[in-house]
């Protein structure tokens, strides 16, 4: 019953002990696990394949198996052009798909949402300029973190937030950043996504969430001694309800 559960429900949060990526809920993110896998397995061969050099010049190279060493083995041209050139094929090898993703990532689709996202010390305010309340005005709110004292029973201590922001799910969505105060970073690791918010300057990023769900989140830059208590939080849904919480908000 465990496995049958752990193959449907998706960690869209931090867990204790993990050591991998939480799973991914957009394009980006799976193309940086994807990168990520990549890489490592370029640095799975380089650790074997240093290790057992260096195990091997410790065995054969001892003083009790070669007191003396021969001229041209401490001294080689061919090896020298060897460890050379081929750390700089394989940085050449990785710098390809890394490139590749961060244009694809910098890149900002013909967006059908935008939200402005606002950081404060310490909290975040949201601005949906696309949509008008019934007062004629944009429609905005401000998302604090919920107390431990006030969580309610299955909530996140240190993520859980009083507003969380709506998005629909496989609408390509342009979020914008900025500061009131000092420099923010918003990050969420399930999206893909991390952005500096400075102040008087707007950075924007483009997310396209293909699956609904509740996606967790903090400000990544030490803006303050309340830093870790202005999380954030994203909420995927389907296009009805989305329109149903713009109508009553």
């Amino acid at each position: 019953m465990t496995n049958i559960l752990n193959s449907i429900i998706s960690f869209d949060a931090p867990e204790a002990w993990g050591i991998y990526f939480q799973d991914s809920a957009t394009p980006q993110m799976e193309g940086l696990i994807e990168l990520h896998d990549n890489i490592m397995y370029y640095l799975v061969l380089i650790l074997f394949g240093v290790g057992w050099v260096l195990f091997s010049i410790v065995k054969n190279f001892a003083m009790k198996n070669s007191p003396i060493s021969h001229k041209y083995l401490n001294h080689g041209t061919l090896i020298e052009l060897i460890w050379t050139i081929t750390p700089a094929l394989v940085l050449i090898l990785i710098a390809f798909p890394s490139f590749k993703l961060l244009y694809l990532m910098d890149e900002v689709n013909d967006p059908s949402l935008t939200i402005i996202a606002e950081g404060h010390q310490w909290y975040w305010s949201y601005q949906y300029p696309d949509f008008i309340n019934s007062d004629g005005e944009f429609i905005e709110f401000d998302s604090y973190i919920v107390p431990d004292s006030d969580l309610e029973d299955g909530g996140l201590r240190m993520l859980e937030v009083d507003n969380r922001v709506m998005l629909p799910e496989l609408t390509h969505t342009r979020l914008v950043a900025t500061s009131g105060d000092v420099i923010h970073s918003l990050a969420c690791p399930a999206l893909g996504i991390k952005c500096d918010a400075y102040p008087g300057r707007l950075n924007q990023l483009s997310i396209f969430v293909n699956r609904p769900g509740v996606f967790y989140g903090q400000c990544s830059e030490i803006c303050g001694i309340l830093h870790s208590s202005m999380p954030l939080v994203f909420q995927s849904t389907d296009l009805p309800t989305f329109l149903n919480w713009l109508y009553n908000t």
